[in-house]
């Protein structure tokens, strides 16, 4: 069922493999340039397929050296070798695939199956790298034993890893070793690794709950170990909190990690030993902010829990990422909110949602949780699998209730340890442990697109009733014109004058059990007798559901929650949505400047949060913020301006920042803290606000704002606060960014992390010389075009400046472009989702829109253009 290039692949293709791979036996002996690897494949057919049945294996970009069954080397005619398969012809029932194929890591830049980073052999092949390392079943519901025997020069690579646990290892002659690897759980292709290389390393350990030892190592460039202890710590707090939480203990002998400097994604769950993007490894206070420790202790975790929810139990088919996917989000977003502040985590995962997930829902990339067709598999690690797959079993969790989703899961992870499961087998353990039927949330895996959902209310004081009309609009999404409506948990509160949440006698028109209601037709009217006093509707508390809710609420009924909301989600929320409701209407083509009357509220709700004893700083730092230019737009839907946004947006925030400066100095000032760095929440989230307070205090007076940022830069103990003061004059195109960028670059930008966050600033600073700024920076000598890292921090950092990438004239469209088609040549999977930039183009005004499908029309006329970049590119321009 795998595709071929530009074919698509359909869910209700599937069937299982011709024949079981019961054993896989590798051999790879790493030399430079190019490399054999050795494979011994223990395959037997399934019963209900016919004795002699071609085996199809996969296979790409390998050079076969010999081929044989059971020792007999196979003559030419009865095998065939195409670009993408290696056919076998009428094998037996049960046999062994002995096969030695050539590989060229060196050559390898796409970074997918076996390459060479920095000196260091390394695979990626989730999802289907490792037809690049032999032939083989490339699918994750082929699950094998591997034993893996690896051996190189102790020069070049006197550390040799693989998956499981070590088996053996020696001294062979000239100055060569070798080392046998052997992981007992068998596992899909995607999860196999190998690491050869001279690397350092940190070690440590860890007992499990029925006190198994456990050796754990971190391994990276020499010179970097320093800066691994976090993610030591990170990956301890992990093993504990899973053991707590849903009693997943960790299965093997040791743990091993590996942080390389040039990777695809962000990190990778291989059994046993997971392969990192070092960005995601390496912190120290300065080359690490406060954001990277979270961002490191957040993918640790979700790496780890991997070891269950992917690893133990992965997913039949592609089709069934999100089944992996959604639900270890979902648990490294509890970790993190039991390890620092759930209220600020929930705020940030819902935030980041809505300016991410919710771009794709509105576009023509949208495509449910589990996509029923694709035609490249690479191109759907998407946020509607990841987060809102996360945000799917949430759901879950909100009906059922935490301790019946616990019972749940306990039932998910014994039933299909060892499985390649699909969504359905995953709800099912849900539907057992409650008794109820879920068929309705489940529909939320399988339909595209999010509900709007509306709201109106009325009060009737003399019968002290309230009454509330849903609506759920579901509206069209490609390949889905009509949708039917869907089951979504509003947890709710009814607001008194005082804060306090009302109480109510009965209630009808709706399923409602304490403070979750349920929205299941497409529209239903709740009506609440008993109710004492007229309240201020909370609804969609803890973000319950990822909707668009659009309210009878009044400006003063969102200012109100916003001060005396017991859910803080819903209180960070209420404030978003003033805001909205101001300069959404101010930034459309020739909407009207807000006035300073209405700027006010807003700003004395600011004010008011801002000395608010009781709020923590992190939630201040998120509260005390606009939403930003790509959720304005999202909000405007058609006819976007960017310059307008721009300076509806900067012309607000100034004006805010003016009304509060007292305040915000006194904050500021309050803050300030020379002592030494740490990492911990509550720090963070001090650091946090003080950051903020310094960006408001630069849009107030740029000249006073801008010295107290040049006296943060250079008083700075750590690169939070160094970094927070340049993104702050970057930001505001600060007549002192310029220089302050220069001396950063002279004095901190050794380490390549540093360095990224310098290429990131130069990029958002929104003036007109942003493009050849950008494009000079290409020829910086520490820029590397084939580091994705490099190039993300570059072209990440110019599309979010969104006034710059989306210049009037499209030079900015037509430099991403063009760009895009040279990575393609190399890295197909980096050039894929840079293109995904140009995802909301069609929502431009008439000028903008033009030019920038002229950009992508020309990009899709290059005929070398990879299949990723080509499905990309084929549903951007038809949506």
């Amino acid at each position: 069922m795998m595709a071929e290039d530009n074919k698509t692949t359909y869910l209700s293709d599937y069937k299982p493999s011709d024949y079981v791979l019961a054993t896989t036996e590798l051999d790879a002996v790493f030399t430079p340039d190019a490399m054999d690897i050795k494979a011994i494949l223990s395959f037997s057919l399934r019963d209900d397929v016919l004795v002699g049945t071609t085996l199809k294996l996969h296979g790409e970009h390998l050079e076969l050296v010999r081929i044989a069954i059971d020792g007999r080397v196979l003559a030419e005619g009865e095998y065939f070798i195409s670009e993408k398969h290696l056919e076998v012809f009428n094998p037996p029932r049960s046999f062994k695939l002995e096969t030695t194929v050539r590989v060229k890591p060196e050559s390898n830049k796409a970074l997918e199956g076996l390459y060479r980073s920095s000196g260091v052999w390394c695979t990626q092949c989730e999802a289907e790298g490792f037809r690049r390392i032999t032939y083989s079943y490339d699918r994750p519901d082929v699950m094998s034993v591997y034993t893996v025997r690896m051996e190189a020069d102790k020069a070049l690579a006197p550390v040799l890893l693989s998956n499981g646990n070590p088996v053996e290892s020696g001294e062979l002659d000239g100055n060569r070793h070798f080392a046998i690897w052997h992981d007992p759980h068998p596992k899909p292709s995607y999860l196999f690794a190998m690491v050869a290389g001279d690397l350092a390393h940190i070690e440590d350990n860890f007992t499990t709950m029925t006190g198994k030892p456990v050796d754990l190592a971190i391994y990276v460039e020499h010179g970097k170990e320093g800066q691994c202890d976090w993610a030591m710590d990170s990956l301890k707090r992990s093993m504990v909190w899973d053991e707590r939480r849903f009693g997943c203990e960790y299965d093997l002998n040791v743990f091993n990690i590996v942080a390389v400097s040039d990777f695809n994604m962000g990190a990778m769950e291989n059994k046993g030993l997971n392969i990192f993007n070092d960005k995601c490894i390496l912190a120290d206070p300065q080359t690490a902010t406060d954001d990277d420790y979270e961002k490191v202790e957040a993918i640790i975790a979700h790496e780890y829990f991997h070891n269950w929810t992917g690893n133990r139990i992965t997913c039949r088919d592609w089709f069934q990422l999100c089944l992996k996917e959604g639900l270890t989000v979902f648990r490294d977003e509890e970790f993190t909110s039991d390890e620092r502040s759930r209220a600020v985590k929930r705020i940030i995962d819902a935030r980041d949602l809505r300016s991410h997930q919710y771009a794709e829902d509105s576009g023509p990339l949208a495509h449910p949780p589990r996509p029923n067709q694709f035609k490249e598999i690479n191109n759907f690690y998407t946020a509607t699998v990841y987060v809102k797959g996360a945000a799917v079993v949430r759901m879950i969790q909100t009906y059922l209730g935490v301790e019946t989703f616990r019972k749940g899961m306990d039932i998910y992870l014994k039933r299909h340890d060892g499985d390649a499961a699909i969504i359905e087998d995953f709800v099912k353990c849900f539907e057992d442990a409650s008794g109820k039927d879920l068929s309705h949330l489940q529909k939320w895996y399988t339909v595209a697109g999010r509900p709007d959902v509306n709201v109106t209310h009325s009060y009737d004081g003399e019968n002290k009733r309230l009454t509330i009309k849903l609506e759920q609009i579901n509206k069209p999404t490609p390949g889905e014109p009509t949708k039917e409506p869907k089951f979504i948990p509003i947890r709710f509160g009814l607001v008194s004058d005082n804060g306090e949440d009302l109480s109510w006698e009965s209630v009808s028109g709706a399923n409602v059990d304490g403070d979750l209601m349920i929205l299941d037709q497409a529209s239903q009217t709740v009506v609440f007798e008993g109710v004492s006093s007229k309240p201020t509707l909370s609804l969609f508390r803890d973000f319950s559901a990822p909707v668009s809710v659009n309210s009878d609420l009044t400006l003063e009924d969102k200012l109100k929650l916003s001060r005396l909301d017991n859910d803080p989600f819903n209180r960070w929320d209420s404030l978003q949505n003033v805001a909205l409701d101001i300069l959404v209407p101010a930034a459309k083509v020739g909407g009207d400047d807000p006035t300073p009357q209405i700027l006010g509220k807003l700003a004395e709700a600011f004010r008011s949060i801002l000395i608010d004893d009781h709020v923590d700083s992190a939630f201040k730092a998120l509260a005390l913020s606009l939403p930003s230019q790509s959720v304005l737009a999202e909000h405007i839907g058609a006819n976007v301006d960017p310059e307008r946004i721009y300076n509806v947006r900067r012309a607000a925030l100034s004006a805010i920042a003016l009304m509060i400066e007292p305040e915000l100095a006194e904050a500021y000032k309050s803050l300030l803290d020379d002592g030494s760095y740490s990492p911990d929440a509550s720090s963070a989230g001090k650091r946090a606000l003080k950051n903020q307070c310094l960006s408001l205090l630069l849009a107030a007076d740029s000249d006073k704002g801008g010295q107290v940022a040049v006296a943060q830069y250079h008083a700075a103990t750590n690169i939070t606060d160094r970094s927070a003061a340049l993104g702050a004059l970057a930001a505001s195109n600060h007549p002192e960014a310029t220089q302050m960028l220069r001396h950063f670059r002279d004095n901190y930008c050794d380490s390549v992390l540093v360095f990224d966050k310098w290429l990131t600033l130069n990029a958002i600073i929104p003036d007109e010389g942003a493009l050849d700024r950008v494009k000079s920076l290409m020829d910086d000598p520490q820029f590397n075009i084939e580091n994705p890292n490099r190039v993300r921090s570059l072209v990440g950092g110019f599309a979010a400046n969104q006034l710059q990438f989306g210049r009037k004239d499209g030079a900015g469209f037509q430099f991403v472009a063009e760009l895009i088609a040279d990575i393609d040549t190399r890295t197909p999977q980096l050039a894929a989702r840079l293109l995904t930039l140009f995802r909301s183009f069609k929502q431009f005004e008439s000028t903008r829109r033009e030019v920038a499908k002229t950009a992508l029309e020309t990009l899709k006329n290059n005929p070398k253009l990879s299949p990723d970049c080509s499905d990309i590119l084929e549903r951007t321009l038809a949506g």
